[in-house]
This record gives structure tokens, C-alpha cells and sequence, in this order.
């Protein structure tokens, strides 16, 4: 069966072809992603309706392309999915009106992805694929999280942030160092020349007895030391500011990973989201998880950031576990708001069931 996915929750058009395996996990056929990125740079941050217009503009050439590229007709796709939420709800609205407007067209059923379960999910896309249960980073945007695994569906959150994010005090922090946007990915470039031990940063919640995260505080003492070190900071001063943001930030995540594998007694974590491209934060949880005799599973680079692929993933193993909610209808809403916890469904639903039922945020 051949999945095709959209993802369209924020400034990312992704769109991909998964096709489901008797014999294995699902593989990829095909995959196309445009970055929004260079177009929000001008105003520091993404701006909603640009972001909409232009998944508008991008959604159908990038489909054509991947259907091109794997060799695949339209009337050889079986399953049409597209991210339901979380997101900017006129992001969500363009990729779901497209997927279920092409669905309805060719008489094959539609199905609303969680946006954070792909995310957790796309680790089954690379080389190595870990095993259920698992411990999973989630580390996505404005979203930090410790779930536990247990199979497609049947997610346990563990802890999460109750502030800002690591992506939100990565991208913050070089805001407040001048590096633009997106600040992340240009914060750890600029930290690969700095010294982390440079200025003792706090590690907020490193000590709390939970795996709970809080960010927040960290972002205010980098805005303290940035003011300190005046505008006319030299370039080492700020490589060494990046460096000792970065440093604080991962030792956080590391530690808490560690500990929720430490606590429930498992071998195996998977790290996804955007900060899961992170080198250090990889180098860090490899070497903590191998004193631990565990293993730790990351998607591949190229699909860290949002991108279609683990849409059409999480559809098609959803599919396969008899958990897809699928529509054949031609209705749809979006959740700009939808914590993951709500999609864990009872062990008894099968296809075509509903599991979650949820009155939709934005009913279309």
C-alpha cells in the first residue's frame, strides 16, 4: 500500500511517498521538502500568513515532484495523510484542504496525522530501527518532551517543558547574539569555535527529582550576560556565549534522558525533532547511553526538520497497527492545539475507528 503524506504545520512544505511492507517497516519511495526559511528571515521569526500563502504556492509542484521521482500515478496511491495539528492553523489548513480535496478526487480514504507522533515515529525510516517500548526525546520546535513508547498508539508522557523549549532558548539565545534566523542551527556553528565553559550558565530543573524542563530561565541569563558584554562584543566573545548556551541546553536534555532511561529500566531511546540534528546533543546521549549498556536511535539528518515523510510514516503504521481513523467523506478540521498524550488509543480500535473523538478545534 502507498501512503502520500503532507506535512504543512508551520514554515516546511513536505510532501513524500511511503509504501507498507509485509516483511518489514514501511520504506521510503520519494520525498521533497521547501524551507520557508530564507523568507521569514527578514522579520526574525515566521509570519503566519506568508507562511500559509506560500505552502499555497508550494504544495502541488512539490507533490508532481515526488510522485516524478518515485514512478508512481495518482491512481496508484492508496492512502492520502496530511498533518491534522499541532501547528499554525492556516498552515494546517493548506495542507489538509489539498490532501483531502485529492483523496475525495480519487476516491481513496483521507487520514489527520499528529504532527509530534511523526516526528517519533521517524526514526523507523532509517538504517537501524529500534524495537518497542523505548524512551523518546522529543525535541521539536516549541515542543520538549520524555514519552514513553510502548507501540504505535500507546504513548505515556513522562515530562515536558513548562516554559520555553530547547528549540524556543536555542533560537531565542541567537536571536540575542545577533545570528538571525533560524537561530538554532547557526547558534551550534558559531559554538563549534567557542569555549562552553566560558560563563557558567544555569541548568534549569538539572537537579528537580522529575523530567520535567524549563528553559526560560536560561534565555533570561544569556540576555543578562549578552547586556553585560555590551554591543560591541568581540566575535570569540560570542562563540564562547554560544558555546556555553549550547552546552547548558544539552547537558539538560542529556541528563534527563538518561534518567528516564535509568527509571524505567530501558535500553533503548529514540531523539527527534529539530535539536535532534544537534552533533553535541548526539555525541553527549551516545556516550551517557553506552555507560548504561543502552542504544540510542535518531531519524536520518535530512528528516530532523518537519518534512512529509514522517507523515506518511505515522499514517502508514498506523494502518498497519488497525489504528487509522480514516475518512472517506470529504470533511476535515485541523488542531492547532492537540497535546500527543490525546491520541493514545484503546488496544481494541481498528480500522476505520475513531480514536480520537475529540471535537475538532477548527471544524471545515
Amino acid at each position: 500500500m502507498k501512503v502520500l503524506g503532507f506535512e504543512s504545520s508551520c514554515d516546511e512544505t513536505g510532501v513524500a511517498l511511503v509504501e507498507t511492507r509485509a516483511d518489514g517497516p514501511p520504506r521510503l519511495l520519494a520525498e521533497a521538502l521547501h524551507s520557508q526559511a530564507a523568507m521569514h528571515a527578514d522579520y526574525g521569526g515566521v509570519v503566519p500568513e506568508l507562511a500559509s500563502r506560500d505552502h499555497i504556492r508550494r504544495v502541488l509542484p512539490l507533490a508532481r515532484q515526488v510522485l516524478a521521482d518515485a514512478g508512481c500515478g495518482l491512481h496508484q496511491v492508496d492512502l492520502v495523510a496530511y498533518t491534522r495539528g499541532p501547528g499554525l492553523a492556516g498552515a494546517l489548513l493548506v495542507g489538509a484542504g489539498v490532501a483531502v480535496a485529492l483523496a475525495a478526487a480519487l476516491g481513496k480514504p483521507a487520514l489527520g496525522v499528529h504532527h509530534l507522533e511523526g516526528h517519533l515515529l521517524s526514526p523507523f525510516l532509517g538504517d537501524e530501527a529500534p524495537d518497542f517500548p523505548f524512551i523518546a526525546l522529543l525535541v521539536s520546535g516549541g515542543h520538549t518532551q520524555l514519552m514513553q513508547v510502548d507501540g504505535v498508539g500507546r504513548y505515556t508522557l513522562l515530562g515536558e517543558t513548562i516554559d520555553d523549549a530547547a528549540g524556543e532558548a536555542f533560537d531565542k539565545s541567537a536571536k540575542l547574539l545577533g545570528l538571525g534566523y533560524p537561530g538554532g542551527p547557526a547558534l551550534a556553528r558559531l559554538a563549534d569555535f567557542g569555549n562552553p565553559e566560558a560563563f557558567a550558565l544555569p541548568r534549569p530543573l538539572l537537579h528537580s527529582g522529575n523530567l520535567d524542563f524549563s528553559f526560560a530561565g536560561l534565555k533570561t541569563a544569556v540576555m543578562t550576560q549578552a547586556r553585560k558584554l555590551g554591543p560591541n562584543i568581540c566575535e570569540q566573545g560570542r562563540a564562547d556565549l554560544a558555546a556555553s548556551t549550547q552546552a547548558a541546553i544539552v547537558d539538560v536534555l542529556v541528563a534527563k534522558s538518561l534518567r528516564a532511561l535509568q527509571d524505567s529500566d530501558n535500553c533503548r531511546l529514540v531523539v527527534a525533532g529539530g535539536v535532534g540534528a544537534n552533533l553535541q546533543l548526539r555525541e553527549k546521549l551516545d556516550a551517557g547511553a553506552k555507560r548504561l549498556g543502552a542504544h540510542v536511535y535518531y531519524p536520518p539528518l535530512a528528516l530532523c526538520t518537519d518534512n512529509g515523510a514522517m507523515i506518511a510514516l505515522a499514517a502508514a503504521l498506523r494502518l498497519q497497527h488497525g489504528l487509522a481513523d480514516l475518512r472517506r467523506d470529504g470533511a476535515f478540521d485541523v488542531r492547532p492545539r492537540w497535546p500527543l498524550d490525546e491520541i493514545t488509543a484503546p488496544a481494541t480500535a481498528g480500522i476505520g475507528q475513531a480514536a480520537d473523538a475529540t471535537q475538532p478545534a477548527h471544524p471545515l
